[in-house]
């Protein structure tokens, strides 16, 4: 049993706000989701708000509730500007305003007499907290608290420059669970560090930190996605790990996509998405974070060759590997749904038997759709920025490469674009000019945004157009049956995505 209870309430929803009503807000809607939730008192812009606040708190009646206060000060990393005296008077103003827990910087810490909490009146369990904003520092190989301390927990928030680093916070949550449960509370900082910090819970840590709003952290998954996308709370060492690979990663709706899918088929798994700028620092942690299958993205698809054991026919074809399956003996499998995505958004369309299509680009994705529409049938050509690229795909396709010159003046059925120009956040660009669209349909393998800049231009010539999404889609759901072996809740998971791209088009209008 964890120090902070059970299941959901190990997720720490943080409330930081500046001003004591929207502080109050934040603690209503925490509550909601989870019993714990951490009171950054420092983030209030004055000490007016933090009296106001915590004078509305103790009229509260919040029985359930695991209250954690923090006045973290500047020098740990937090929003307070006094010094160690006046948080510790914040921390006790929280004690009488029924806070049962504080997290207790260790700057703050060693500037107490003896190094100890003890005897200061502070709420009756004391989280010590160590953060490091630059870097995974070596962990202490005694992570045991003692009765002298006066504290009840130990917190390891560190900035994750490597998924090695983030493995090794994973390895402080395990040493740090015993039969009475974690005093260990591990928090991977920053992009890197964000599959560990999803599978801090599933590691031993005691709480795992979501904020309700506003970030806190570099890193930080909000509150709801913790909690019903990624089920946090309800991972063990039994579920199964599958993610997403590439630089950048940010940007994938991946996770969304599978998640759905395991949540609405009852599947134990959970999809988390890794920034990964080395092949061998990410596969070096496979096995630590017990990753089952992976999809990779940009710029890994064709690098990822050298590490498999062996791959599909089509794949080794290709030269292009978008999926790889773990076995059981820690070998890679790589197999290739890029293909599927492209033929069968295209098909949809038109018929690819005897028609022009224009490949722009010469990458991982442009490989998959090269082959795709030539072994349809389609007279293929291949345009790139990179000349000898585009060359070396029209010899492995068996087809034409095409200057860019020509663009204007030749004539197809489909134009695919198979760059990465264009791509969010980077939206506002075309990978080509409107005078280059000489074709009845053009596809932009690019699903984010869902209406892309070369999209835009060929609506509004009156070319008919393919979303990225199509291929994104039917790609995904492939590797989703490809390691479930069953048959993929389709209209749930593309309801989820689609509705994702389309709130996010209306914000950005």
């Amino acid at each position: 049993m964890s120090l902070f209870g059970a299941g959901v309430n190990r997720i720490c929803a943080v409330a930081a706000a500046a001003t004591a009503r929207q502080l109050q807000a934040l603690v209503r809607a925490g509550l909601r989701e989870t019993h714990t939730v951490e009171l950054r008192l420092d983030w209030l812009r004055d000490d007016k708000e933090r009296h106001a606040f915590l004078g509305w708190l103790k009229k509260q009646r919040f029985p359930r509730a695991n209250f954690v206060a923090t006045c973290r000060r500047r020098v740990g990393g937090g929003e307070f500007a006094s010094d160690a005296g006046a948080e510790l008077y914040w921390l006790i103003k929280a004690r009488d305003a029924g806070c049962a827990w504080c997290d207790l910087e260790v700057e703050t810490l060693r500037e107490l007499p003896g190094e100890s909490a003890r005897g200061f009146n502070l709420p009756a369990n004391v989280l010590v907290s160590l953060h490091d904003f630059q870097r995974t520092p070596p962990l202490p190989k005694n992570l045991k608290l003692t009765k002298r301390s006066g504290l009840a927990a130990i917190k390891l928030a560190a900035m994750s420059r490597t998924l090695a680093d983030s493995a090794r916070l994973l390895t402080g949550a395990r040493r740090g669970s015993g039969r009475a449960g974690s005093h260990i509370v591990t928090v991977p900082m920053g992009e890197v560090g964000l599959p560990a910090r999803i599978l801090a819970l599933r590691a031993g840590s005691a709480l795992a930190y979501a904020p309700v709003a506003a970030a806190t952290a570099p890193g930080q998954v909000s509150l709801r996605d913790l909690k019903y996308l990624y089920r946090a709370h309800e991972l063990t060492v039994k579920s199964d790990v599958y993610g997403v690979i590439g630089n950048p990663i940010g940007h994938s709706l991946s996770p969304l996509l599978h998640n759905t899918g395991y949540v609405a088929a009852k599947k134990d798994a959970v999809f988390l998405s890794f920034l990964v700028e080395s092949l061998g620092d990410f596969l070096n942690v496979v096995a630590d974070f017990g990753v089952r299958g992976f999809s990779i993205t940009l710029p890994h698809k064709q690098a990822i060759f050298k590490y498999l054991k062996d791959c599909e026919p089509l794949a080794k074809e290709i030269a292009a590997v978008n999926t790889v399956t773990v076995r059981k003996d820690g070998s890679l499998y790589g197999s290739n749904t890029d293909y599927l995505g492209v033929l069968r958004a295209l098909e949809n369309k038109i018929r690819l038997p005897g028609s022009r299509v224009l490949i722009f680009g010469a990458g991982g994705s442009a490989r998959a759709a090269a082959f795709a529409v030539a072994r349809a049938g389609a007279e293929t050509f291949i345009c790139a920025r990179r000349p000898e690229a585009a060359r070396k795909l029209a010899r492995a396709v068996k087809c034409e490469t095409l200057p860019r010159s020509e663009l204007r003046k030749q004539k197809f059925d489909a134009l695919i674009n198979a760059t990465p120009v264009g791509m969010h956040p980077h939206d506002g660009i075309s990978p080509l000019t409107a005078r280059e669209l000489n074709c009845s349909l053009v596809m932009d393998l690019i699903y984010r945004p869902l209406q892309t800049k070369l999209l835009g231009l060929a609506a509004k010539a009156g070319i008919a157009t393919i979303s990225g999404v199509e291929m994104f889609l039917a790609q995904g759901l492939a590797q989703w049956e490809l390691w479930m072996k069953t048959k993929a809740p389709e209209a749930k998971m593309r309801q989820a995505v689609v509705a994702a791209l389309q709130a996010e088009e209306k914000c950005r209008k």
